[in-house]
């Protein structure tokens, strides 16, 4: 089982669709799809890289640009169709994206790359489709959130007690499986911040905005394990642009 075996995202896309899709997760409601819609805004031709089934794609889409959402999984192009809001989907792994260069003025990632292998082939991809000053929206698992042995610790040993986040091995790139769920199991890969603004920047993508918002409340009040952890960031966007020749 690995990060980009199609039958593994095919086996668990209505774990997706049923738990973050719809208005289902706050996270999306209240801090995702306000930061894409604001991020995309003046879009003409976008491109979404793993886009599920279409729910920021649709976003753009409403907002009048012209959208293909590209995923590896049929079970997801198959709903995204379905929920139809006008976006063209197509079956397409991020590493080999079937386009000819400068193909579009936006390309969207959102909560995807962490679980692509080949990054660097799928950020050359997204610099390649790209045209000149074109837009990038990179949106991620914040990588101190993710980093394996990473957590919230209630140390009761010190007087008087604390609770803390530890991180992890945060330089050491890793692959890990996650039970995200009873019997859904989720593989990540971990990597640092640097590896992927350096991957951008050996491509001509520069970051010209790093989003790094709180949690919001319906997810804490939701997540109440996290409550105390409220100023620990669970969102990195990159609003990056392709530079001009």
């Amino acid at each position: 089982m690995g990060v980009d075996d199609p039958d593994l995202w095919e086996k668990n896309a209505e774990w997706w669709q049923d738990g973050f899709t719809d208005g289902a997760d706050p996270e999306y409601v209240e801090q995702i799809v306000p930061i894409a819609a604001e991020l995309l805004d003046g879009a003409r031709r976008l491109l979404d890289v793993g886009a599920g089934e279409g729910q920021l794609a649709r976003v753009a889409a409403a907002q009048g640009a012209q959208v293909v959402a590209s995923d590896i999984t049929w079970n997801q192009i198959e709903v995204a169709a379905a929920r139809g809001g006008g976006p063209m989907s197509i079956r397409s792994g991020a590493a080999q994206l079937p386009f000819a260069d400068q193909s579009f003025d936006t390309v969207l990632a959102c909560l995807v790359f962490e679980h692509i292998s080949d990054v660097d082939a799928a950020i050359g991809e997204v610099s390649r489709v790209l045209e000149p000053d074109g837009h990038f929206v990179f949106m991620l698992n914040h990588p101190l959130l993710q980093t394996p042995n990473s957590g919230w610790i209630d140390d009761q040993i010190l007087d008087p007690p604390e609770q803390y986040w530890r991180i992890g091995d945060y330089l050491v790139e890793s692959e890990t499986i996650e039970e995200v769920q009873l019997g859904v199991h989720i593989p990540f890969i971990h990597r640092p911040l640097g590896r992927y603004v350096n991957a951008m920047a050996a491509n001509g993508l520069l970051v010209r905005q790093m989003i790094e918002p709180a949690p919001p409340a319906g997810f804490l009040e939701r997540a109440t394990a996290y409550q105390s952890a409220a100023t620990i960031p669970r969102l990195l966007v990159l609003d990056a642009v392709k530079w001009g020749s």
